[in-house]
């Protein structure tokens, strides 16, 4: 989220849901075009057909997975994310243009060094009919760097200043770089100018909360009875697990622009099961950015014309953990990354005009187009191999577990890289599957070998991609893996000006990251879907993240 995309897909944390996907990233899930840093894993029993309202415009849709969180600072995946953006909005927001627009804030003023950000806020409301106020976003990045709170997404804030120290504990965040100057002006001072600042006070960590409702009850972002937002919806139920409807806030500061009255969605696991609720009429969108369209219904789609495709900047990856071996050697890394015949992959079985991935960093912002090493260089895998057993002492590699969310979609590509790898390399793969939620803690806590994942950016910048293995114990950082050069050239590109010399720096270090393969770039996403053509202004950015506030159904 993006993020998973956490499935991303994560982004955007994704791909389960960013991952976020974040992002997740937050944090989806698909074969095709899944959700990078989000999930897309977990259902349940099909719900009943959603009402029509006459006169009211209603849109339907499956999120594949329960989203595990209704909150802005604890959100990672895409699903999440997805959910956050309807009910929250922030200083900013990415527009229809692309572009962050200012949002609650009315007015931007940024000093000629560019490193003190102030901004006017307008009058706007909680859905509760509280004003939102300055110290509101104040409160809540505080709230997402306090190491009690245990956001994933606390690092999103260190571009402010001192906001690392206390993130880590070695600062207070009575020091960090925010500040609300009365009720409308937020005074902002960063570490280093940012270019895409802007783009950050758009992202979920930046949104604000309500401090009283936060604090009046440990779970208020899970349930609709004390959920309170500021943005185009507000939430009017959910049953956990099987539906959530959100309706359109009347507080909202930009209502006249909001033309949906309701959003009800569904969370039914299976994509052929969700395929077919849409040809039925039974929902209005099926597929990514928050869910998956069957493998096997490609050809049928495409033929038809239905299909919709749409590149954006996430990459699907495979993690290791470097603590546990095999996986504790780099040749044994490299080799199982090498072994992969992605555009076989690509071509048998994800079917959406994906891109082979030879890095980390996806084509929109890619550092270096060409890639880092050969798709498919079986030779050099299985020589990699071979001196990474001899230095670990093993004649014969243990067996090897392969977690996944579940999802069909990642169930068939864990399968052919589970027969490639067999065939290539001799290695025996145990694939599991677990529901989102789980999966995302079992990733989290190191309890796995390999696992999969998704991140779409969170915003334009390949440093997006790339800080998520800056620090060993960083939030999104599942593989256990810190390079200090690679974390020194990633510390010299937030003080470089230069926009070439920068690019270069980030280039070096993306090359570490492949040269030491903690992870596995498989491909570069693509998100297809399929909708009622009544559905119109769905927005999704050029990271694939989702808004549903200029959406109508005709």
């Amino acid at each position: 989220m993006k993020k998973s995309m956490f499935a991303l897909i994560s982004s955007i944390a994704v791909l389960g849901t960013a991952l976020a996907g974040c992002g997740g990233g937050q944090q989806a899930a698909q074969t095709t075009s899944e959700p990078a840093a989000s999930g897309q894993a977990q259902g349940n029993a099909q719900p009943a057909p959603a009402e029509k309202s006459s006169g009211s415009q209603v849109l339907r849709w499956n999120l594949h997975s329960e989203p595990p969180t209704g909150d802005p600072g604890l959100a990672e995946d895409t699903t999440s994310a997805a959910i956050v953006k309807a009910l929250f909005d922030g200083l900013t927001r990415i527009g229809p243009s692309g572009k962050p627009e200012e949002a609650v804030a009315e007015k931007i003023e940024v000093s000629p060094d560019l490193k003190t950000y102030t901004f006017k806020l307008r009058d706007s409301h909680w859905s509760n009919g509280d004003p939102v106020t300055a110290h509101d976003f104040e409160y809540a990045w505080k709230r997402a760097l306090d190491p009690k709170t245990a956001s994933n997404y606390a690092y999103q804030l260190y571009y402010i200043k001192n906001a690392e120290k206390a993130n880590k504990g070695n600062g207070s965040l009575d020091e960090v770089g925010v500040k609300a100057l009365d009720d409308k002006t937020l005074q902002v001072e960063l570490a280093n100018p940012t270019p895409f600042f802007l783009e950050l006070t758009a992202f979920q960590t930046y949104f604000p909360v309500n401090k009283k409702v936060v604090e009046s009850a440990d779970n208020w972002a899970g349930d609709a009875k004390t959920h309170i937002g500021n943005g185009p919806f507000k939430m009017e139920s959910w049953e956990h697990k099987n539906k959530m409807v959100l309706v359109k806030n009347d507080h909202y500061w930009d209502k006249d622009s909001v033309k949906l009255d309701k959003i009800e969605f569904s969370m039914v696991e299976d994509e052929n099961t969700e395929l077919s609720m849409f040809e039925n009429g039974e929902i209005d969108w099926a597929g990514a950015p928050l869910s998956s369209l069957p493998i096997d219904a490609m050809p049928v789609l495409k033929d038809s014309g239905k299909l919709q495709v749409k590149p954006v900047g996430a990459t699907y990856w495979y993690k290791f953990n470097t603590e546990k071996p095999p996986f504790n050697n780099v040749k044994i890394r490299k080799a199982f990354a090498y072994s992969i015949n992605r555009q076989t992959l690509i071509d048998n079985v994800l079917q959406a005009n994906q891109q082979p991935a030879m890095g980390a960093v996806p084509p929109t912002m890619a550092l270096n187009p060409d890639g880092y090493f050969k798709d498919n260089d079986q030779e050099a895998a299985k020589k990699l191999l071979e001196e990474g057993m001899k230095e670990l002492g093993l004649s014969k590699l243990p067996p090897i577990t392969l977690v996944y969310n579940t999802s069909e979609g990642h169930k068939k590509i864990a399968e052919a890289i589970q027969d490639q790898w067999r065939k290539y390399l001799g290695v025996e793969v145990k694939l599991e599957n677990q529901e989102w939620k789980v999966y995302l803690e079992t990733l989290h806590e190191g309890n796995y070998q390999v696992g999969r994942l998704g991140w779409s950016g969170d915003f334009n910048d390949p440093i997006n991609f790339l800080e998520l293995f800056k620090e060993k114990d960083g939030g999104n950082n599942d593989t256990r893996w810190e390079n200090p050069k690679f974390k020194e050239l990633l510390n010299q590109s937030a003080t470089e000006k230069d926009p070439e010399k920068r690019k270069a720096i980030l280039r070096e270090a993306e090359q570490i990251l492949m040269d030491e393969m903690p992870i596995v770039p498989i491909y570069f996403y693509t998100h297809t879907w399929v909708k009622n053509d009544k559905v119109k202004g769905v927005f999704q950015d050029g990271l694939g993240a989702i808004d549903w506030k200029w959406t109508s159904v005709e």
